[in-house]
């Protein structure tokens, strides 16, 4: 319908996106190149400036039961002492903690809400190109020669968008050089210091980065153990040669983890293969914009900006994203002043995150050798501004001062 919303990806983002649109009274509709939902990848981390979105959209107390709730993650170096503390939510700060649950099971919930609204959603059905747009709407095709006209087309469609090919049809993301390898084991495996070793922790070591252990699942029963590692940029083929070297990636867990002591030691005694992931770090250079040229065409999430994972805002802020751009639109809100001010808004904020996760990686990567880093664990992590800034109320001032 030439009305309707189209939303290219069924992700967190689109999914997001097209319930915080039905909220606005906005008709719209999902399409996915997959044949069916996600169910790739691990636990995903939310903090509390995503979580309290959730809780909006009818979903937080679902997810919250899926979920492993925390506060704090511990920085301890190789004595065990507790060098920093990084919070990750706080109930009587910001009304939730932290959260980490599986992605897919993440999905699943958004996935009941969109059809229990009835909101449609197309699988396989494969976004190609925009074929034109005008100052009303947008004519797109997919890869089967189907035609469509929406009101605005969304992509939602993750860090090697389609859609962004149209607005910037020479840019091709960045990789960073960095990776995380991760893999979930047992808890009970673990030999812990004492029976009272608080986790999620980060292990620190100069000379061989960090080693990372945080619980998931809703009682705790398993944890996330990982490592980042600098790596050059591979072909295609290389990268798919490293996602299927399971061995490879069970022995870079395992190399050093005597440094790291018993704790890793045991924590990496028996990795199943199929709980391996790797992720590459990849990040989208700052955009000019994140709408086309008649603004019928808009970026959010992963399209329009990658954040690694070092913070754990990958999601959370992909989800603000959504909530404010639906918010606008249902309530008029779509010129070009407004959909600038919520790219410079968001890139501003994305910026901030940027810089934290800097911070994060300092404390995560073997210090090499001969360089003049700075050390800043004396600055500590006060997040208020992350967690506590509420954007359903920075649009409403928004609209009310405009």
């Amino acid at each position: 319908m030439a009305n309707e919303v189209a939303i290219i990806g069924a992700g967190i983002a689109g999914l997001t996106l097209a319930l915080s649109l039905h909220t606005q009274g906005i008709p719209c509709a999902i399409y996915e190149t997959r044949p069916e939902p996600q169910n790739i990848g691990g636990a995903v981390m939310l903090s509390p400036n995503s979580l309290r979105l959730f809780d909006g959209m009818g979903v937080y107390n679902d997810l919250k039961r899926h979920g492993f709730s925390f506060d704090t993650l511990y920085f301890r170096d190789l004595a065990g002492d507790l060098k920093e503390t990084y919070p990750f939510g706080s109930v009587e700060k910001y009304g939730y903690s932290g959260l980490r649950v599986y992605r897919f099971q993440l999905i699943d919930l958004l996935l009941e809400e969109i059809n229990a609204n009835k909101i449609p959603i197309y699988f396989n059905h494969k976004f190609s190109h925009v074929v034109s747009e005008s100052t009303d709407t947008v004519t797109w095709k997919f890869i089967d020669g189907t035609e469509k006209t929406s009101s605005l087309l969304i992509g939602a469609d993750g860090i090697h968008s389609r859609v962004r090919k149209y607005m910037y049809p020479d840019l091709s993301p960045k990789f960073t050089g960095l990776a995380g390898i991760t893999a979930a084991v047992l808890t009970a495996n673990l030999k812990l210091p004492s029976p009272d070793y608080a986790m999620p922790v980060t292990i620190m070591s100069p000379t061989h980065g960090a080693f990372v252990i945080a619980p998931q699942k809703p009682d705790g029963s398993e944890v996330l153990i990982g490592k980042q590692k600098r790596i050059p940029g591979l072909s295609r083929e290389g990268w798919d040669q490293l996602y299927a070297d399971k061995e490879a990636a069970v022995a870079f867990l395992r190399e050093g983890s005597e440094v790291f002591g018993d704790i890793a030691v045991s924590a990496t005694s028996d990795i199943p293969h199929a709980h391996i992931n790797i992720w590459p770090f990849y990040i989208i250079p700052k955009l000019d914009s994140w709408s086309s040229t008649h603004r019928r065409v808009l970026l959010v999430g992963d399209s329009a900006h990658a954040i690694p994972p070092s913070s754990g805002q990958g999601i959370s802020q992909a989800v603000e994203d959504v909530v404010m751009l639906a918010m606008l639109l249902g309530r008029g809100r779509s010129g070009k002043k407004d959909l600038g001010w919520w790219q410079e808004f968001r890139q501003a904020r994305l910026q901030d995150i940027l810089l934290l996760n800097a911070r994060v990686d300092k404390r995560r990567l073997p210090k090499i050798m001969g360089s003049d880093e700075e050390d800043d664990a004396e600055k500590g992590f006060d997040l208020d501004w992350l967690y506590g800034l509420d954007v359903v109320s920075v649009v409403e001032e928004y609209v009310r001062n405009s």
